[in-house]
């Protein structure tokens, strides 16, 4: 063979060896990758071949499948009550993919999961259509309901958790929207997706795990933990040394009291009342890195995952003196999700201890077989008994005697603590403020729910009237109502 040829033969085995292994890392290597990635075509029909298995609440299916009439996607996801429960299951569309339990656990919902692979083969002996598999939550619907009805037409959201287990009860989220309207592939649908995008009110954003809001006076309750477990409060009923024109380190601005009475105010009265000058005082008096301490135990500065992601709050690492002191009120930088603030509440419910929020209870095969049983985990105890007490002691008399009064279910055996905030935000304050309220109720057994609520605009409501006893606490005592008649 001449030279020139050689070259052509040794080129051309070079391609072909070039092919083969490409091919083979294709066929081998990125196989599952290409298989189940977002613009395979083959993996949307796939999904939809079939019906989905449920998502259930209270034993009951809040999801559904029909058959869409199209020739490619032959099934198309259905929700009970759409708008109310799609900050728990998202959507499944067949355009526009999936999000959050639809997502997360789309295996298991399309009988694709490899958990499944005995029930695939067994019904390809059998001749039985494929089947999926469902995800049993921890949702109440009377909760849920309860909170979806409260927060009627304001902007705004509703988390609810059982501070011994961490199960969440309620994931409510307004505006909302319906996730069957976009969950086909026909023109309709399409509009129905596109007005949700262009929707200034943000409906298709889950404000309980994914907002963060400056939290104002409900972080009081986090100030006062770090306070009694730092020292710097041992008695919460001792006059604290705060002047009413305390000022602000490294400002000759003073701290505003919106009451009267908070001149040397004990811990205790400061929290019924809602003394800024006292916790401005103990934050700066317990220190920035105490206070990030403290923060973190509860879950600040760290995404968290229901499964479904939610953001991080943040309480700043980095202030200096006087930002501290600001965020030790909820201000400043300080911000949080509903969700976080409710985890909060639940620790001190819990006599301190914190519980991993979590909403999925299980995940069942199509021949009910329990895949995966999720148990409580303990995720930090940033609080000790006796302090958590003396926190209950003081969350109580905000009910009882304090700006909580409206969240008082009124129920013998059943006590009930609080904390309202309005939180101030925009440049100047200029914005509507946000109304807060945070809340657990307790019996002779423990307590079963611990909330909080946030009303980011209440409509028909004059600035004035915006309040976090006002308007968010009637929905929290709406919440915890259900949750105590629901257990019986």
């Amino acid at each position: 063979m001449n030279k020139p040829l050689r070259r052509v033969a040794i080129f051309c085995g070079l391609l072909i060896f070039a092919l083969l292994l490409r091919d083979n890392w294709l066929q081998f290597v990125r196989a599952d990758e290409l298989n189940s990635h977002a613009k395979n075509t083959r993996v949307r029909i796939e999904r939809y071949a079939n019906e989905r298995g449920n998502i259930i609440v209270d034993g009951k299916p809040i999801t559904g499948s029909v058959d869409s009439q199209d020739p490619y996607y032959k099934y198309k996801r259905t929700y009970t009550d759409g708008p109310m429960w799609a900050p728990v299951t998202g959507y499944a569309s067949q355009a526009y993919d999936a999000n959050q339990i639809e997502k997360i656990e789309d295996g298991i919902l399309t009988g694709n999961d490899d958990r499944l692979f005995f029930d695939r083969t067994l019904a390809m002996f059998t001749g039985d259509k494929k089947k999926g598999g469902d995800v049993v939550t921890t949702l109440s619907g009377a909760a849920q309901k309860a909170a979806y009805k409260g927060l009627g037409n304001n902007t705004g959201a509703v988390v609810a958790i059982e501070p011994s287990t961490g199960k969440i009860l309620a994931l409510a989220s307004t505006p909302s929207y319906d996730p069957t309207s976009f969950a086909g592939y026909s023109g309709k649908d399409e509009k129905a997706w596109i007005a949700l995008e262009k929707d200034k009110n943000k409906p298709k954003q889950n404000r309980a795990i994914r907002e963060i809001y400056p939290p104002g006076s409900v972080f009081k309750v986090v100030t006062a933990a770090a306070a009694l477990e730092s020292g710097k409060v041992t008695d919460i009923d001792a006059a604290t040394e705060t002047p009413e024109g305390w000022k602000i380190p490294l400002s000759t601005k003073p701290m505003k009291n919106h009451s009267g009475g908070c001149a040397n105010a004990s811990l205790n009265e400061a929290l019924r009342i809602s003394c800024n000058s006292v916790f401005a005082k103990l934050g700066d008096d317990v220190g920035r890195d105490k206070m990030v301490e403290m923060a973190e135990k509860f879950g600040f500065n760290a995404e968290q995952f229901t499964p479904v992601r939610s953001s991080a709050s943040v309480y700043d690492k980095q202030a200096d003196r006087g930002g501290n002191a600001l965020s030790s009120i909820g201000q400043f930088n300080t911000a949080t999700t509903p969700l976080q603030m409710a985890m909060v509440t639940a620790a001190i419910a819990n006599d301190g201890k914190l519980m991993k929020p979590y909403m999925i209870d299980k995940l069942v095969a199509p021949n009910l077989d329990v895949i995966k049983q999720n148990d409580p985990e303990e995720m930090s105890q940033p609080v000790s008994p006796e302090n958590a007490q003396k926190l209950q002691q003081m969350m109580e008399n905000v009910v009882s005697k304090g700006t909580g009064a409206k969240a008082d279910l009124n129920m013998d055996g059943v006590k009930v603590g609080g904390k309202t905030g309005t939180a101030q935000h925009g440049e100047k304050n200029a914005k509507r403020p946000y109304a807060w309220f945070i809340s657990y109720a307790k019996t002779a057994q423990g307590s079963p729910v611990a909330v909080a609520v946030i009303v980011e605009d209440a409509e028909g409501t004059n600035r004035e009237d915006i309040s976090g006893g006002g308007l968010a606490a009637p929905i929290a005592k709406a919440v915890m109502k259900a949750v105590i008649k629901n257990r019986g």
